[in-house]
Formats: structure tokens, sequence, C-alpha cells
């Protein structure tokens, strides 16, 4: 019988999974019963797991006492219960400014979507957009992970909700959990490039081939129902799934990858082809890089491993990181090698500290080397080496866009990924009027399918009329912006983002205005409410990560092709001293930037100590004014000019350091 993530096992008998070798590692193929048993004797010290490892190992693969809980009379289920409702796609949320005084938490839950690629059938934008209205807060979120976020939705309306989505062509099914995350994909609709077509396939599969297969699911949300599916797996995904050649699996479990355990924190996954980096490629736990020949044809993948985001204030044992040079594999192997990444995770990444429990830990604690020889014990051969790839670029997609089979897309600018009040409106109007399927993309905006090209004159004036701006109208520094929903009910947000982040950008544009940049100039600007790095803002130009009311960890060094890692260059800045801080910074990349230097390559060459020493002796230009006034040598000062523009300083900036220096 076939569900909407394909087979599953019912009625198996529950198979414990023992701690997982960690022996030496050798190239020797590994036994499948070197994986699934240790090497010391029973009696051995059991290696220490986090509560969380222990609540997994015995909920019946996500049943219990999540399904208890959810028929209780209370507004809220138990840290327990919480706990496994991720795995389900939703979290149990506290709106902070909804609290009735001497009333406790006003509970409430987020439902995420599962949308490998970012693809929405006409059918599910319609049913999402009618259940905002109906059991949520109105608004509908896009998230980085090209998946919906739906908020304020009541417990007592979470079967109604779910079972909704499950009946019209849509899944929340390892949206959230230690399980692998929705799988990212180029959101492309082009009809005419097989090597995106093969993006967005693999994508799908990859979802298929890692998602949960005990049917708790379906136990939870629709009564055991195993709802049928107008989409099948394909066959190739059940095969390498069901194959354990090199020790992969965990005979006879209903969760044949996970086992009982699952991982030892989320996975994620993003597929790209080369040059195309709207995916934020390397800040995945597996990066897969389509590789096509002169003529289209497939001839294998390019893997990068090891990327993350999340990290703790003041915590040095937590960072970000970029996904490594992994190898490439024959594009017959990838779903093997994929579950040979996975399985090491699953049997040597940490359960212990859940802050050290992503696979970038692993990675950087065993080195590249070591971890590909481990993945090929599981994948049973030997990688190929990395094959050179061109440079990447942020392509966001929005505007119109030619198909490629006559028809068009339309990619709509979607202010951090919310959508409301008569954008709302309007979309549905012409997303219903026409049928039209949808695209979600990783910058959190929406992308119109299969439009008719007599069709475009009508949609615009639809759009236009709900103040929905055209791409052309939306300031550059918006259009690669990124934010998290935060507060108020992020319960890990400790700042503001999505509704903070539009202001700071009006601001740093007005101060660069003010400064002489060009109306078109811009910097890829990220924020977050906490530092899980949700928004990703440690690959920003300018990264804005919260640290309080008001206040920010401030990131510099970021690319607008999403290639490097920006490094932290203030550890807390108040809102209110914004122009203060970035002014300096701002006049400095003005008046010494090379010819085409973007912002965040500036930062990264002349280095931090150079910024902070430039910041030192700055002064403003309003400030001249009201300086007490030195009078200096005709030659002096002219000396003093020419001395100032080589050096991009203003002559009160250069003279003050001067006189500073030689007074100490």
């Amino acid at each position: 019988m076939e569900s909407l993530t394909g087979s599953f096992v019912r009625g198996s008998p529950v198979v414990a999974r023992p701690a997982a070798c960690r022996s030496p590692v050798s190239t020797a193929v590994v036994r499948p019963s070197c994986v699934a048993t240790p090497t010391k004797p029973p009696s051995a010290k059991v290696a220490k797991r986090s509560k969380v490892e222990t609540l997994k190992e015995q909920s019946d693969y996500l049943r219990h006492p999540l399904m208890e809980e959810l028929v209780t009379d209370t507004t809220f289920i138990n840290e327990d219960a919480a706990q496994l409702m991720k795995f389900h796609g939703s979290y149990q949320q506290d709106h902070r400014e909804k609290r009735a005084f001497g009333q406790g938490k006003f509970y409430q839950f987020m439902m995420r979507t599962r949308q490998p690629a970012g693809t929405v059938p006409n059918q599910l934008y319609l049913t999402m957009d009618d259940l905002a209205d109906q059991f949520g807060n109105g608004t509908l979120r896009l998230t980085t992970r090209q998946t919906y976020q739906l908020h304020g939705v009541l417990k007592q309306d979470l079967k109604t909700v779910f079972s909704s989505v499950i009946k019209n062509m849509g899944s929340t099914l390892g949206a959230c959990g230690d399980v692998n995350r929705n799988v990212l994909a180029p959101p492309a609709p082009y009809k005419n490039r097989p090597e995106y077509a093969i993006a967005e396939t693999l994508a799908k599969d990859l979802a298929d081939l890692l998602a949960p297969q005990s049917g708790a699911y379906y136990d939870v949300w629709l009564d055991g129902e195993k709802f049928m599916s107008a989409e099948f797996e394909n066959p190739e995904v059940t095969a390498a799934r069901n194959y354990n050649g090199h020790g992969t699996n965990f005979p006879g479990s209903p969760e044949p990858i996970y086992g009982s355990l699952f991982l030892p924190r989320k996975f994620k996954i993003a597929v790209t082809v080369p040059g195309d980096n709207s995916v934020d490629l390397f800040t995945n736990d597996i990066g897969v890089v389509v590789l096509c020949d002169a003529n289209g044809e497939l001839q294998g993948y390019d893997l990068v491993v090891g990327g993350g985001m999340g990290r703790t204030h003041r915590n040095a044992t937590t960072f970000p990181l970029l996904a490594q040079p992994l190898g490439f594999v024959p594009k017959d192997d990838i779903f093997h090698v994929v579950k040979a990444i996975v399985a090491t995770q699953r049997d040597y990444g940490r359960r212990d500290d859940r802050k050290q429990s992503r696979l970038k830990y692993l990675v950087n604690d065993w080195g590249i080397e070591k971890f590909r020889t481990v993945v090929e014990q599981y994948y049973g051969k030997k990688m190929q080496p990395f094959r050179a790839l061109p440079d990447w670029q942020f392509k966001d997609y929005l505007g119109w866009i030619e198909q490629g089979d006559g028809r068009l897309a339309y990619g709509i600018y979607v202010q951090n990924g919310r959508l409301k009040g008569e954008m709302k409106k309007a979309l549905r109007t012409v997303i219903e009027r026409y049928e039209l399927p949808v695209r979600i993309t990783p910058n959190q905006n929406l992308i119109l399918c299969e439009i008719e090209p007599s069709w475009k004159a009508d949609i615009l004036a639809t759009l236009s009329g709900a103040g929905v701006p055209d791409v052309m109208d939306v300031d550059s520094m918006d259009r690669t912006s990124m934010a998290c929903p935060a507060l108020p009910l992020c319960g890990l947000a400790i700042g503001e983002a999505e509704r903070g982040l539009p202001d700071v950008i009006k601001r740093v544009r007005t101060l660069m205005t003010r400064l002489g940049f060009a109306e078109d100039e811009s910097i890829v600007m990220r924020m977050t409410g906490c530092p899980n790095g949700c928004s990703r803002p440690y690959m920003a130009e300018l990264g804005f990560v919260g640290d309080g009311p008001n206040s920010y960890q401030i990131w510099l060094g970021g690319t607008p092709s999403q290639t490097r890692l920006a490094d932290t260059f203030m550890e807390r800045m108040k809102l209110q001293d914004l122009e203060k801080t970035l002014e300096p910074i701002l006049y400095m990349y003005k008046q010494k930037r090379r010819d085409g230097e973007g912002f965040g390559l500036f930062c990264a060459r002349v280095g931090f100590p150079a910024i902070r020493s430039y910041m030192a002796g700055y002064i403003p230009a309003e400030q001249e004014a009201d300086l007490p006034k030195v009078g200096l040598g005709k030659d002096v000062y002219s000396s003093l000019t020419t001395l100032a523009m080589k050096q991009g300083k203003s002559v009160s900036h250069l003279a003050s350091e001067a006189v500073r220096s030689y007074i100490a």
C-alpha cells in the first residue's frame, strides 16, 4: 500500500539498535554486523544521551505521549509531546503579546509544510489560504526552506488542519524534528533546461527517501488511514531505501534508515545546478550539484557536506560552518551515497549534547578525509574526485520569466515571506482564477507559474490594484534581504527580526544616500531574533543577530553569491546606534573600495582591525562645522588634503588622527 511518502511497514516488531560501532576508521568495507553492534562487551559504560534521545526511543516511533496529549481538554500539550510534535511538522508556541494578566501562556501552534523544491499545486495553495483564514492568524508565511508556515492554530483545530493538508496534496511529515528537513532546489520554472528538471526531481526523491516510514504520522492525524496519493514514490527510491548491503539499515525496523532514535539533530539537504546558488548550498548538511554533459545528459553529482548556521551566543564551541567538497558520484549512486552520509551522522553524531550534534561538528572534528573514509564504508565504494564548478551566483527569480514552453512565470517579492492583507487576497484571486501552481523560493518569495501570455495584463492589474509592487519598484536591499519570524511567537527569539528588518533597511538606505551612494547600490542584509540563524545571517554582507531587546550582534564579510562566511564584528549594538555604527564603515567602503568590490568582500579584504581604527578617528561631516579651529600652513594643509584623499578620509579625520598620535 502506498502512502504520501511511499510504503511503510505496519505491525513489524520493534528492533532496538545498540550503540554504533566506533572502532578506528579503516579503508575496508564495514560489515553490517559491525555497524549494528558495539565492539565493547555489554558491561562497558553506555554512552551518555540527552533526554530527547530517551524520549524518541520510548515513543513507539513518534506516537506516544503525543496521541494522548492531543485529546486532553487543555490548550497545550506537555513537553514530551511537544518534542514529538516537531517530527509531525508543528511547534507549540506561546503568543507573548496575547498573554492575559494572571492567565499564563497563550498557547497556539505553528504548522510547517513539506514542499520539496518549493513546488505547490494549485489545490494545495488554495487549501493553505483557506486554512490561514479559518484556523490560523489570517496570514501565511513563506520560509527560507521553500515551505509554508501557518501560525496561530489552536490545539482543538490541529487535526482538522493537518488532515486537510494531507488530503489536498500536501504533507507536514519531516518538516521539523530530528530527521531530514525540506529538500531545497532552485525554484526555476524552466521547461527547456533539463538540469533544472533533474534537480527538482532529485529534491523530491531525496525527500521521499528520507521521510519517516513507521506510519505514526497517519495514525496521529488520519486515525491510521493510509491516504492514497496521486503521486507514487519512485521505485528506485523504494529499492534504495530497502537496500542494506553495507550496514546502513535497521533490519526489520519500521524505520529502516532512522531506527528508534532517528537522527541526533535536524538534517538539511539542498540540490542545485552549477552556478545557481539560489539555495544557499553551503549552509546545508549535504549539498548536491547536478552535473550534465553538453547535451543535457545527466552524468552524476558533486557533493559538499558539513554546512550549518546554528550557534549559541558566547559559546565558542558552537559556530556556523560552510559545507566542504566531499566528492563526485555517478548518477545511479546518489541515493546510496546520501544514505551513507545520513548513516554516518546517525551512528557517529553526538547524542549527549544537542548543541554539538549537527553534522558540521562531526565533519569539523574528524576532518573531511576521515569523514569521507567512513562514508565510503557505508557506501561500499570509493568516491571520485570532486569536479570543477563555475563561479556561483545568487538568483532570486523575481519578475517575468520565460518558461521555455510558450508560457510565463512571474516572481513576486514578499517582504520577509509574510503573505497578508490585500496582497494575500489578490494572489488568491489570480491563482484561483487561472488555476496556477506556484513555487516558493529559498529567499521567501513566490513564483506564479504556467501563465498564458494573454493573462499577463489582467494579473498585473489585479496585483498592482492591491498594492503589490512590481519587482523593479522594490529596493534592491529589500529584494535580497531575509528575516525569521522571531517575536512574538518563536520561543527562542530574544529580539525582533521580521518586524524589525524593514525599518533597518530604510535607515541604512537613507544613510547610504546621504553618504553619496547610488540608489541602485545594494548590501545583502539578513536578520534573526536569536543566534540559531534560520534566515542564514552568517552568510550576509551585513548580518544582524538578536542579542536582546533592541540589541544585535553584527556580522560582516559575507558575499552576494553566498560563498563566504561572515565574521563577528560587534558583540552588541543597540538599535538606536545603527547610524553611528555603520556610517564610518560605509564611508570607508565608499572611499577605499576597489572597482566592482562588494561591501562584504571589502570588509573581509581590509580586515576588522583596519575598520575599527578608521571608525575611531571618523568625524561625521555635519559635526565638522562645530569643531575647534586650528591654523595650519598652506603647504601643510595642501599635503594633508592630498594624503587624506589617498587614505579615503576627510581632512579633519586625518588631522585629528595625526595630532592625537603626536600628543600620545
